[in-house]
């Protein structure tokens, strides 16, 4: 068993993203800090890549400022061995194949265990695929993290039998970005879910607001947000953490 549970341990999650690099990486590794001081209780840590189809304009412009910054996968790793000597908060890559392929599958994964590493979210991996990867994620005890969108029943039904760390529901169709309003029916597919698997689950995609936070921690077991922290990156840069810091509070009070 990874990290992750300890996530759950307490309540209802808080889960923060951002973009390895953006504005560079010595501020992403403070951002992490003030994030979990704040009470984030899981962090999602996105690589840079130059085509995340996932992602809408926002996570998609600190891509592109992560990679003129320099950022790359070994960079990053280098960071999150540093975090480790402080923290033990579970930590999560989300990257998309490529970087992965290119890296080498055994090396990649070889080298998130031994930095601390716990699960990883691939949105360009489809369902079908991810056998290519089990090999590798189960030897290095890495959760491989199944998104889950909108859809048939039996599909739902069929990714969540088997997931690890946690279930990724996808609020709504499309890519990233805030939203000011979400009109899924999340409820019925948190409660599949649920009569699924004892995986926790939790929502992501457009949550940004205390009200929305609070509104889909009490169907789920965590909320994630990610473009309105990645928007606060990008306002105040290298000033960065202390601005994050007040919004994680913010929202995590109004899961507790």
């Amino acid at each position: 068993m990874s990290n992750i549970y300890k996530a759950f341990e307490k309540g209802k999650a808080f889960i923060a993203f951002l973009t390895a690099g953006d504005p560079d990486i010595e501020t992403t590794k403070n951002t992490i800090f003030k994030a979990e001081e704040a009470g984030a209780d899981l962090i999602e840590i996105g690589i840079p890549f130059s085509d995340p189809i996932a992602e809408g304009e926002v996570i998609q412009n600190a891509n592109i400022r992560a990679l003129k910054s320099g950022t790359n996968v070994h960079k990053i790793f280098d960071m999150v061995e540093d975090v480790r000597k402080k923290s033990q908060i579970p930590l999560v890559f989300l990257t998309y194949i490529n970087p992965i392929l290119n890296y080498g599958y055994e090396e990649f994964f070889k080298k998130c265990n031994q930095v601390g590493i716990d699960g990883i979210i691939i949105p360009d991996l489809p369902y079908e695929e991810k056998d290519e990867l089990k090999e590798f994620t189960q030897k290095y005890n890495i959760d491989l993290i199944s998104l889950i969108a909108p859809t048939s029943d039996e599909r739902i039904k069929e990714i969540a039998k088997d997931a690890k760390g946690f279930v990724y529901i996808v609020s709504s169709m499309g890519v990233t970005g805030v939203r000011k309003e979400i009109t899924t029916d999340l409820e019925s597919i948190v409660k599949l879910v649920r009569k699924t698997t004892s995986t926790p689950s939790a929502i992501g995609f457009g949550i940004n607001t205390t009200e929305q936070a609070n509104r889909f921690s009490k169907m789920s077991d965590g909320v994630i947000v990610g473009s309105a922290i990645v928007k606060i990156m990008a306002k105040y840069g290298k000033d960065s953490p202390k601005y994050v810091y007040d919004y994680v509070k913010e929202m995590k009070d109004a899961i507790r």
